[in-house]
């Protein structure tokens, strides 16, 4: 009973947004209302806790925002300087093919950024970058968030992973194992079932592309172009293992993904494996309503500068989050001591918010970059005011779906703070999941990490909350420890495609507020298709037990 009236706000959510089409803005406080009413008459939670932890939420959901912010107004800058008008014109010179260019754009530049600075970012991106080159809005989203998903293991630096080590740290010592073995062996045992899915990840995009945005409706297109796919799938992957196997967590989404890019570009140039027939959409007056923009972003500026110029923002990007991100530098920790913070919130002991506003890729990279480009690219001030103006219009649409979800996540996740002593409701779900599959476990393992991304919105989140449970429950049921845990930051990772904060904010980034349960819908066949994958490989291994040496 508790477990069913734990994942009540999550189903109702799905049922809204994916059966009857409602948006985020009107399914995501409904849902909220929901779990409020199931924490005070069932979880025995008082008015002040519940009142607290939603507003904590209404807090996070700010760092949200300013990410969105950032990624929108970088879009409208370059739009309305013309930068975006050369790039279109720029990328016609590799390949007017829109597959090849959702394959380096989505998959391969999103990828590097995910390395980067993970969080939402590539998709709030890549997205509106292929909306410039004449993508649908709904077709850059739906591949933006289908890309997001395999770099996300090891995305910003390897956050998930010492998010996820910081859990185990108990597990590991009562098992008498050793902190680095194990963390090196974790890292390898999720790269590599990972790096064989991957491969087929950039197929498996074009052909929801091309099945659904296609004017023949048909995964053929998506077949024509399936050994570039492949070929780059592989121009990411092979780096991206030998880096995880050799040298830990923190580089191999960003450095296989800068190594992939430049042999795919390469590649693309010179035509290799392009095919011969090139692939469009169908023309832009024949698009659904539901395709396009809910946002007027204004006129696009006319191509006027060099391609370096019209560039050089994402350059500075990927140049600035490389150097902020990566600790040897010296600036990840300044940056992320620069806080605004509010103690015990809600006057609630320990439960203290820190803005990290420097630090948030909203703030440095995004708006920093933005402002230098209006100098770079010697944008008038009407075109200045214009961006911004635009920028606060499209990003009010996205935060009243931002605070009910993350609020909703907050109270979900500290709902063990009551009076009768249950566990929270998320790991209410857990368990319940654990004792019906038994057994069976291995095909549950993933969905519990795509569950926890689902709702947190975070593959980091979903690697705390549920780390240290998978490592007992694979304990219990004696199967190997390592490749449940495995299957957890997969699985984590997957989410990513579907989950409700990633959904918002790139709805958001590129106007299509409203779609978000068409998107849920569609980008649960790749989402299924990746977890049957990995369910096999690792469920094979398990089942034969075999068991990783660490």
């Amino acid at each position: 009973m508790n477990a069913l009236l734990a994942f009540l706000p999550i189903l109702l959510t799905i049922l809204l947004m994916a059966g009857f089409n409602w948006g985020a803005k009107k399914a995501l406080p409904i849902a909220l209302l929901f779990a409020i009413a199931i924490a005070f008459f069932q979880w025995d939670m008082d008015i002040g806790h519940i009142l607290g932890y939603t507003f904590f939420g209404f807090l996070k959901a700010i760092d949200i925002l300013i990410i969105i912010f950032g990624a929108i107004l970088i879009l409208n800058t370059l739009k309305l300087s013309g930068a975006m008008a050369t790039i279109n014109k720029g990328f016609s010179g590799i390949t007017e093919d829109r597959r090849i260019q959702a394959i380096i754009i989505g998959f391969m530049f999103g990828a590097f950024i995910e390395g980067a600075a993970g969080f939402g970012t590539p998709a709030a991106l890549a997205a509106p970058l292929l909306v410039g080159l004449g993508f649908p809005p709904l077709a850059a989203a739906l591949i933006a968030l289908i890309y997001n998903s395999v770099p996300v293991t090891f995305g910003a630096v390897g956050t998930p992973i010492f998010g996820a080590m910081s859990t185990l740290e108990s597990n590991i010592t009562a098992s008498a194992l050793n902190t680095e073995t194990f963390k090196l062996a974790l890292t390898q045992w999720i790269a590599i079932p990972n790096a064989i899915a991957g491969v087929f990840i950039p197929l498996l995009g074009i052909a929801i592309m091309t099945r659904f945005f296609g004017k023949e409706k048909s995964i053929k297109p998506a077949l024509e172009v399936a050994p570039f796919a492949i070929f780059a799938g592989l121009a990411f992957m092979v780096p991206y293992v030998l880096i995880a196997i050799y040298f830990g967590p923190e580089l191999p989404s960003l450095v296989g993904a800068f190594i992939g890019l430049g042999i795919v570009v390469f590649a693309a140039k010179r035509g290799f494996l392009v095919p011969k027939t090139k692939w469009d959409f169908p023309q832009e007056s024949t698009w659904p309503d539901l395709w396009r923009s809910k946002i007027d972003t204004g006129a696009t500026g006319k191509s006027k500068m060099s391609l370096l110029k019209a560039w050089s923002p994402y350059f500075l990007i990927a140049i600035i989050l490389v150097i902020t991100r990566i600790p040897a530098f010296g600036l990840k920790q300044f940056l992320s001591d620069l806080t605004l913070s509010i103690n015990n919130v809600a006057e609630i002991e320990g439960l203290n918010y820190n803005l990290k506003w420097a630090y948030l890729p909203g703030t440095i990279p995004f708006v920093l970059v933005a402002i230098i480009t209006h100098f770079i690219h010697k944008m008038s001030i009407n075109d200045v005011r214009k961006a911004w103006k635009l920028t606060l219009k499209q990003i009010s649409g996205a935060a009243i779906a931002l605070f009910a979800g993350v609020g909703m996540v907050q109270l979900m996740l500290n709902s063990n703070v009551n009076a009768s002593g249950m566990d929270s409701m998320l790991t209410t779900m857990a368990t319940a999941t654990a004792n019906f599959s038994g057994n069976a476990y291995p095909f549950f393992a993933t969905i519990i990490g795509i569950l926890g991304s689902f709702m947190s919105g975070s593959a980091t989140v979903s690697n705390i909350l549920f780390m240290s449970f998978q490592f007992e429950t694979a304990s219990i049921l004696d199967f190997s420890q390592i490749l449940i845990l495995s299957m957890q930051g997969i699985g984590a990772a997957i989410g990513n495609m579907i989950c409700i904060n990633n959904i918002i904010a790139v709805s958001a980034t590129v106007g299509c507020i409203g779609a978000e349960g068409k998107i849920i819908r569609t980008n649960a066949l790749p989402a299924f298709i990746y977890y049957l994958i990995i369910t096999f490989i690792l469920g094979t291994l398990i089942y034969s037990g075999f068991s990783p040496a660490y």
